[in-house]
């Protein structure tokens, strides 16, 4: 299988993965405080990251990677789990998964910013009106919207963009599941503060289906995903792998129906298949 095949489908798991995470925060965040789920999910995945490093004797990165490292923890580690939890107080998780419509061209812009990738003019027209499409429903769709909460996943999506370009940046060189282990691991000293600072005054309340769904993004969303996610933007590159993630909306939409019962509109669906469509263009000029 050639670098790029194998880009993509490590890509595709990797999505399939992230599709999880928004409807696990918001089955999470019914029963926990959401700056208590950021600093719990980063801890526990940052404790787990420590062990494979150690359990794989990884030399430590070079202090020239310790600020692209900073903006992986900034961008994926505390950032965009924050943002979206706090979003998801305002908003369904269903409609928050439609912004993720707008993460293939934050990724892509990144990408050019920060991995020194060149797409093709037409490529960006496509990802533009793909993303036109999701705007023009989050302004539109007045049942779902709430100002704070898209506002809060639109920062969100930036801050995660940055984030997956810069991590895929320096995976080129120390690995994919090394660099998100060593971006939990320095997270740590912020991170368990937090957890501790913002604990509920008791457990009790909390049922079961808020610890799965905290067990899920700290285990899948924040390590196991970005495993197979960062290496597929390496081998696939940045932008035109980066496209994959718009068809998390269509996982992500099926599982907030099936798991958490809430409706997925007509609108919904059709701004989802209009993004994907302009995405599939903008994939063939990727390269």
């Amino acid at each position: 299988m050639d670098k790029a095949s194998s880009g993509w489908i490590n890509g595709f798991i990797g999505v399939v993965i992230f599709a999880g995470s928004l409807p696990a925060t918001r089955v999470a965040v019914l029963d926990l405080d959401p700056v208590f789920l950021t600093g719990a999910r980063a801890a526990i995945a940052g404790l787990l990251a420590l062990l494979l490093l150690w359990a794989f004797r990884q030399p430590r990165p070079d202090r020239t990677d310790l600020p692209s490292l900073a903006v992986v923890v900034l961008g994926v580690v505390v950032g965009y789990p924050l943002l979206s939890a706090l979003a998801l107080q305002h908003v369904s998780s269903a409609h928050t998964i439609v912004f993720v419509g707008l993460l293939p061209l934050s990724t892509a812009l990144f990408g050019v910013l920060r991995g020194g990738e060149r797409p093709k003019p037409v490529f960006w027209l496509f990802s533009v009106l793909g993303s036109l499409c999701v705007a023009g429903y989050a302004l539109l769709h007045d049942a779902e919207a709430s100002w704070a909460g898209d506002l809060l996943m639109v920062a969100a999506i930036l801050v995660c963009g940055l984030g997956y370009a810069e991590g895929a940046r320096l995976s080129r060189r120390l690995g994919g599941w090394q660099v998100i282990c060593w971006a939990l691991a320095l997270s740590l000293p912020v991170v368990l503060p937090i957890t501790f600072a913002s604990r509920p005054d008791s457990f009790a309340p909390v049922g079961t289906p808020a610890w799965i769904g905290l067990a899920y993004v700290s285990l899948f969303s924040m390590l196991i995903g970005f495993v197979f996610w960062y290496r597929g933007l390496v081998q696939g590159g940045i932008a035109a792998v980066g496209q994959l993630q718009l068809l998390q909306p269509f996982f992500g939409l099926a599982l907030a129906a099936l798991l958490l019962g809430e409706t997925v509109s007509w609108a919904m669906l059709a701004v989802t298949l209009g993004v994907v469509a302009c995405v599939a263009g903008a994939k063939r000029f990727a390269a």
